[in-house]
């Protein structure tokens, strides 16, 4: 099966990178910026089922080059796991407008344009596209000062999740959305320095494995809370 996981060099990406380079019945697109450490993994473990494509997904003409790797494998897309994401960790009326377009351009327009470059590639059936959300992007969850930008991007993504659901199920994509409560990743640790999460990139990435196989025979549309804590 082919997955393509973006946001796959560090942190949770990465780990799942790693945990589908394991069984050999998958074949992993890693889509990143920077492919050092997914090149370095290759060579260390001798992943041979992972293809590194160093890639901005915010860039159209990136889009075009991870379609046109794709249709040259002549191998349907399986799953596509939505995971790149951005942060910015300021009080509301500082945050610019440039910065809230970074967010909203990594978190939303990019997996949006993203699946409509790849539309035409998934598997006839039970094709699954999983969404990486946030719990500050669930509706009713506690928020946190600063991070206006980032949740209501995550609460678009929940959204438009809804909206593909629908609209794929004729060509039997099942769109769901895990809104995940904080992970320690580099992400984290640079919005929030010193703060202590629950779980590790490594434990989160287990559970998104398993719902990304499986994921889609119970659920289609959905945006599932993935914590500990009552939002």
């Amino acid at each position: 099966m082919l997955v393509l996981i973006t946001g796959a060099s560090k942190g949770i990406g990465f780990e799942l990178t790693k945990l589908f380079a394991n069984n050999t019945n998958f074949l992993v697109l890693a889509v990143s910026r920077n492919t050092r450490t997914l090149q370095h993994l290759i060579k260390k473990s001798d992943c041979y089922n992972v293809l590194p494509i160093k890639a901005d997904i915010t860039i159209a003409a990136h889009q075009k080059k991870i379609a046109t790797t794709i249709k040259a494998l002549n191998t349907p897309l399986g799953i596509l796991i939505n995971n790149a994401g951005e942060i910015v960790n300021k009080p509301f009326e500082k945050i610019t407008a440039k910065e809230l377009y970074s967010v909203y351009n990594t978190n939303v327009f990019a997996p949006f344009t993203l699946i409509q470059h790849l539309i035409t590639l998934f598997s006839k059936s039970n094709a699954h596209i999983v969404n990486i959300s946030s719990m500050g992007g669930f509706q009713g969850s506690a928020k946190f000062s600063g991070l206006s930008a980032y949740s209501s991007s995550k609460s678009a993504l929940s959204g438009l999740t809804e909206c593909l659901a629908e609209e794929l199920k004729p060509k039997q994509i099942a769109v769901n959305c895990l809104a995940i409560g904080a992970v320690q990743t580099e992400m984290l640790n640079r919005a929030f320095p010193g703060y202590k999460a629950p779980l590790s990139a490594a434990q989160m990435a287990q559970f998104i494995f398993d719902f990304a196989q499986n994921g889609q025979r119970y659920f289609n549309g959905k945006i599932l809370p993935v914590s500990s804590t009552t939002p």
